[in-house]
């Protein structure tokens, strides 16, 4: 017998309760980790003044700030955002890029094809998991809004007790940008107009939110001196300062709007280690080609000339002869003052028309042994995508098998779960082109190119194939390289070639040992990459040229798999298009 509370209780209920106890205990102690795993962020989306290169307009911030906060988390940790949408004249909706939502489709962020656009002045709730350790990012998916800086990233750890299969000592982060001058809606009224008012190339190049235009260059220089201030601390270059010995991890992201850049530290090597959340058998470059959607962590070491600073750069390629400067920050040598200049000229960047360096770190990417996830022998299903570019009605577009996407009212995955065939066009567009007699070297006139807002309907848990082919676009001489980004999975990469994709010789030649998985990928100019993917997620998920006026033009397509295995929709996502009145909160 023993006391407990002063009563008398015999030995064996006594450990019955002392067991019950510690289970108790447990489960107390377990809930506070996984209450401990939950991130919470509240975040209030406006218009600011701010001056990113030194000129001054309205940018979408989050609160203050572009790039918006670093969501950090760990492996499996669920991530809670409200997003208050005070724009006051506009709707909002956030993409989480890279994160797969498994189980939570409808907090994809993409507006038209998971949700309803946030209304101004409302709150929303974006509630995911994060799982698996990476690098990736979010941004803005309504309209053209990720160009005005509505932007940032998300790292995530591993669990804690694993490990990564390379070490460093300080852990950095770095977004590249392009940047305009006129607003996303001058831009979009151009792109829509008959005649046609393309973009143009952006006047700068930030790094990490931070760039230098010349004010000298306005028409007006001495009557704008309160837009174009030089000196303004919002434009100071970004600086990172480096412990001599020490090596850096460096997390690089893209997020242009158009334009394809090579990334630089003087002298410097760089280890490509890791790309869209996949370990990489390391290689060595001088110079890192990224596209738009892609991120990558190489790792740098601080084994220079520790008496100077150097300079870090990002420079345009794959454009006809660049007229935006490069960007430019300072490699930092601590002690050395941040505000010293290195005492060289910045380096020069790789030619902008050669493609033989970008290929050549496109075939570099492959996955890391001992981190290899075998791709399915072979697929269910092979699509090709010829992007092509189109004029329909007299507006210029961007096409695939010379159809144009067009987003519907109402959202695609509410239309797909509620049965709501009326709202888009039940037609799938073509898997394919005229392979034989399409030439992709000339200006092709595409008499046949339409716009829909069809899907493509994939079989829950089959593998599919994707070719990206290039062409010509409507100006002579001129394919342009497209970076491909897919929601909701990530996809191995099978290969990249040149010329027209032999579909009976080039599978063959496949990369099906060590492929890397991504979720954003080039094709260059006059070229194809091939991907594979498993349609294993359940729900409606955009593929699309990650270019902002590419995608605005039609240069997208939405995948359908598994819908009637997606949950019970959130209310949240409704209130558009025919779901008004669907569901009421």
């Amino acid at each position: 017998m023993i006391f407990s509370n002063m009563v008398l209780i015999p030995k064996c209920k006594s450990r019955v309760i002392l067991f019950l106890w510690l289970l108790g205990i447990i489960a107390l102690l377990n809930g506070s980790a996984v209450e401990a795993r939950i991130r919470r962020y509240k975040w209030e989306v406006k218009y600011e003044y701010k001056s990113p290169d030194c000129l001054k307009k309205l940018v979408i911030t989050i609160n203050g700030r572009t790039p918006g906060p670093t969501i950090t988390a760990q492996q499996n940790d669920t991530i809670i955002v409200e997003l208050t949408n005070s724009l006051l004249t506009e709707n909002v909706a956030i993409h989480w890029h890279g994160i797969r939502q498994i189980g939570t489709p409808w907090f994809d962020g993409t507006e038209g094809v998971t949700q309803c656009p946030i209304l101004p002045g409302t709150t929303f709730k974006y509630q995911f998991v994060v799982d698996r350790a990476g690098t990736y990012l979010y941004h803005a998916h309504y309209g053209m809004q990720r160009e005005a800086g509505l932007y940032g990233s998300i790292i995530v750890g591993l669990p804690d007790g694993k490990s990564e299969p390379f070490t460093y000592d300080y852990d950095r982060n770095i977004i590249l940008n392009d940047w305009y001058h006129k607003s996303t809606y001058e831009q979009a009224a151009g792109l829509s107009a008959i005649p046609f008012q393309w973009v143009g190339e952006p006047e700068s190049l930030l790094i990490h939110g931070r760039g230098k235009f010349n004010c000298s260059t306005l028409i007006t220089p001495s009557l704008d001196a309160g837009i174009c201030n030089a000196t303004n601390p919002d434009c100071e270059p970004f600086r990172l300062i480096a412990v001599p010995g020490k090596t850096y991890r460096l997390r690089i992201s893209s997020l242009t709007a158009l334009s394809a850049l090579s990334f630089q530290i003087e002298g410097h090597n760089m280890t490509v280690v890791e790309a869209d959340g996949h370990y990489v058998e390391p290689f060595v470059v001088q110079n890192l080609f990224l596209y738009s959607g892609e991120t990558y962590s190489v790792l740098v070491k601080a084994d220079q000339d520790p008496t100077r600073n150097y300079w870090i750069t990002s420079n345009i390629v794959g454009r006809s002869a660049p007229k935006t400067p490069p960007g430019l920050g300072v490699f930092v040598y601590y002690p050395n003052h941040p505000r010293r200049s290195p005492p060289t000229t910045p380096p020069p960047p790789p030619l902008w028309n050669n493609t033989d360096p970008r290929l050549a770190q496109s075939h570099a990417i492959k996955a890391r042994q001992g981190y290899i996830h075998t791709p399915p022998s072979r697929s269910d299903r092979v699509i090709v995508f010829l992007n092509t570019q189109n004029t329909i009605n007299g507006n210029v577009r961007w096409s695939v098998n010379n159809v144009s996407f067009a987003l519907p009212h109402t959202p695609y995955l509410i239309a797909l779960k509620e049965n709501l065939t009326h709202v888009f066009n039940q037609n799938p567009p073509p898997d394919g082109y005229d392979f034989q007699n399409y030439d992709i070297r000339i200006v092709q006139e595409n008499k046949n190119a339409t716009s829909s807002n069809g899907v493509y309907r994939l079989n829950f848990n089959s593998t599919v194939d994707i070719i990206l082919q290039n062409a010509n676009s409507m100006i002579l001489n001129t394919s342009e390289t497209h970076p491909w980004h897919l929601h909701g999975h990530d996809f191995w990469v099978l290969g990249y070639g040149e010329g027209k994709f032999d579909m009976f010789n080039d599978p063959m030649k496949y990369n099906l040992v060590n492929p890397i998985m991504k979720n954003t990928v080039p094709v260059h100019p006059y070229g194809w990459t091939a991907l594979r993917f498993r349609a294993d997620n359940p729900g409606a998920w955009a593929f699309h040229c990650h270019i902002e006026s590419h995608f605005y033009m039609g240069m997208g397509v939405v995948f359908a798999e598994g819908i009637d295995k997606v949950g019970k929709l959130p209310s949240s996502i409704m209130g558009c298009g025919e779901t008004q009145g669907l569901y009421r909160p």
